[in-house]
């Protein structure tokens, strides 16, 4: 499912902000799944997902810190749709709780029926504010711990998968194999 769902090669190739860096970022090796890129695609998606939370530069940062840690970029970009307008509420109110700060002034800005511009000035004096770096601390701290847990949960599945295609293509060469017993007797 996820494979159907990740963003094409072709996607990335008609980026803006990715053609800069085309060469690198399409490199064959970063488009594989493999047992190790697939569980770094996901950390580095998570990562980059919940701490940006901006939706065209999660995509794209995937894509260029991909390259140093040899990440699967369509699974890293998947992983940032865990971030969209439903859950940034929430992932905005559990930093400020881990961060201590409080967040009822942010969410009634970004709940304010008003016109994006004042919106953005407000916005601009709450980030300016002492609650902003307690917040940022407590995204920085939730991007993470989600990131590591989705690395472990990555790796177990990928192990997983993989031991029982083992055993199935194990049971499947014995029942071949007493056939071809039972045939030769």
């Amino acid at each position: 499912w996820i494979h159907d769902q990740a963003p094409s090669r072709e996607s990335f190739e008609r980026s803006r902000f990715l053609r800069p860096f085309a060469h690198r970022v399409f490199h064959p090796a970063l488009w594989r799944f493999t047992r190790r890129s697939v569980p770094r695609g996901v950390a580095l998606g998570l990562l980059v997902g919940i701490f940006l939370l901006i939706p065209g530069v999660q995509i794209a940062g995937v894509a260029l810190l991909a390259l140093p840690v040899r990440a699967n970029i369509p699974i890293g970009a998947a992983m940032t749709f865990l971030s969209m307008p439903v859950t940034t509420p929430l992932i905005l109110i559990a930093s400020a709780y881990v961060g201590g700060a409080d967040a009822t002034h942010l969410m009634s800005i970004l709940n304010a029926k008003m016109a994006w511009w004042p919106k953005l000035i407000d916005l601009s004096y709450w980030l300016l504010s002492d609650a902003a770096p307690s917040m940022l601390f407590g995204l920085a701290v939730i991007s993470v711990v989600s990131a590591a847990i989705g690395y472990l949960l990555a790796t177990w599945f990928w192990r997983w998968r993989i031991s029982t295609k083992w055993r199935r293509r194990s049971k499947s060469v014995e029942i071949r194999q007493r056939q071809n017993h039972v045939k030769s007797r």
